[in-house]
C-alpha cells in the first residue's frame, strides 16, 4: 500500500491505493467516529462488492443502500429517496457514510454527506479509474439538473480515500478507457514527463497492466492533491482541473445524461481545448496534433456525432458553473504540461472549433 495526504491542516485525510483494501476493516476504523455507517452504492457495483465492505465494517452493523447504476440517477428524486431512508433509520450526525462505486456515487454520497444534519463524515472508496484519479479527491459533490451538470453541490471533503485496485478488474474497456480520460487531462496540465510515459505506456494501461495503472494512479492522485491542498475552493489553480470539462459538460447535457460517459465527453473536451488554444495562438500545431493523437490512442471520441447541434452546446456551454458575470472561462494550454485560464472567448470562436469537431480525425 501506497499513502498520499491531502494537506488541508484539520481537514485533511489520507488516500491509500493498493490492492485488497477494500475489505481492510483497520483502514476504515480511524475514520469512523461514531457506532453507525451507511454503504451507499449503485445496484451493480453492491451486487460485486457490497458484501465484501459490509464485512469489512460489520462491527458497526452496515445498512447498504442502493440507487440505479448510471449518470442520469445523478438527481435531486435520488438525493431525496436516499436521505429519506437516513431519516427513517433514525441515523444522527455522528453517522459515517461509505461511497462505494464510481464518480457518480461519490458524487451523490458526498452532497448527502455535505446536507444531512447540516454535515457528516464519509469516506470515498472508489471503484472505477475515472473515480479514483478525479472525482474522489478533493471533496467535490454534486448533482446534476436538466440545465447542466453539477450545477446543485457542495465542497466537503472525506475523510479518507481507499483506492483498491483490484476493483479495476470488474471494469469493462469502455470504463477503463473513459478512465484515461482523466489520468491525460494530468499530464497535459502539470506533468509533461507523466504525458511522455502516458504515450510510451499507453497499450499496457489499455490492457490492464496492473502496476502501470497502480502508477497512472498514483501519480494522478498527487498531482490533484497538490493542487487541492493549494486551493481548495477554486479560487484559483483548481481551475485547471477543469481542462475539457466546459465542452465535456455541455456533450454530456446535451446526448442526455449517461449516453456518453463523463470521460469519453472529458476526452473529446480536451481535443476541442487543445485545438482552441491553438486558434487563440497559446498552442503550436505539433502539440495540438499530439495531444489529439494520444486521446486517440486512448480510445476515446475525437468526433461530435452529427445530431448536437452548435448552438445547443454553445446554450449548455453559456450555462457551466465556471461562467463569471456573463463571461467565459476555459481552460487552454500554452504547452504539453502548462495550463491557464482564459475568459471572454467570442461564442463565434467557440462555434468554430464546435464545427471542426465534427470531422474524423485524418489518418
Amino acid at each position: 500500500m501506497r499513502t498520499l495526504r491531502v494537506d488541508l491542516a484539520d481537514r485533511g485525510y489520507p488516500i491509500h491505493i493498493g490492492s485488497g483494501l477494500l475489505a481492510d476493516p483497520g483502514l476504515y476504523r480511524p475514520h469512523i467516529a461514531g457506532r453507525r455507517v451507511v454503504i451507499v452504492s449503485d445496484s451493480r457495483v453492491s451486487a460485486l462488492l457490497g458484501a465484501r465492505v459490509c464485512g469489512a465494517l460489520a462491527d458497526y452493523q452496515p445498512l447498504l443502500l442502493e440507487f440505479a447504476p448510471g449518470e442520469d440517477s445523478k438527481t435531486l428524486d435520488t438525493y431525496a429517496r436516499l436521505a429519506d431512508q437516513l431519516i427513517e433509520g433514525r441515523f444522527d450526525r455522528r453517522v459515517t457514510l461509505i461511497a462505494l462505486g464510481g464518480g457518480v456515487v461519490g458524487d451523490m454520497t458526498g452532497f448527502l454527506a455535505a446536507s444531512y444534519h447540516r454535515g457528516v463524515d464519509f469516506i470515498q472508496v472508489p471503484t472505477t479509474l475515472l473515480a479514483q484519479v478525479d472525482s474522489s479527491v478533493g471533496g467535490k459533490t454534486g448533482l446534476n439538473r436538466p440545465g447542466g451538470k453539477n450545477l446543485l453541490g457542495a465542497f466537503h471533503q472525506p475523510r479518507c480515500v481507499l483506492i483498491d485496485t483490484d476493483t479495476l478488474k470488474t471494469l469493462d474497456q469502455r470504463e477503463l478507457t473513459a478512465g484515461l480520460a482523466e489520468v491525460i487531462k494530468y499530464g497535459l496540465i502539470a506533468d509533461a514527463e507523466f504525458l511522455d510515459w502516458l504515450e510510451r505506456d499507453m497499450d499496457a494501461l489499455l490492457g490492464g497492466d496492473g502496476p502501470a495503472l497502480t502508477r497512472a494512479i498514483y501519480r494522478s492522485c498527487e498531482i490533484k492533491a497538490a493542487i487541492v491542498a493549494a486551493d481548495e475552493r477554486e479560487a484559483g489553480q483548481r481551475a485547471l482541473l477543469n481542462l475539457g470539462h466546459t465542452f465535456g459538460h455541455a456533450i454530456e447535457a446535451a446526448t442526455g445524461y449517461g449516453t456518453w460517459l463523463h470521460g469519453e465527453a472529458v476526452g473529446l473536451g480536451m481535443l476541442m481545448a487543445a485545438r482552441l488554444s491553438q486558434r487563440l495562438g497559446r498552442l503550436s500545431a505539433d502539440a495540438c496534433g499530439r495531444v489529439a493523437l494520444l486521446i486517440q490512442r486512448a480510445g476515446l471520441p475525437t468526433c461530435l456525432p452529427p445530431e448536437i447541434a452548435t448552438d445547443t452546446l454553445l446554450g449548455f456551454m453559456a450555462g457551466d458553473k465556471k461562467v463569471l458575470d456573463g463571461r467565459s472561462r476555459l481552460v487552454v494550454l500554452d504547452a504539453v504540461g502548462r495550463a491557464a485560464i482564459v475568459e471572454g472567448v467570442e461564442p463565434s470562436l467557440l462555434a468554430t472549433v464546435i464545427d471542426a469537431a465534427r470531422a474524423p480525425l485524418a489518418a
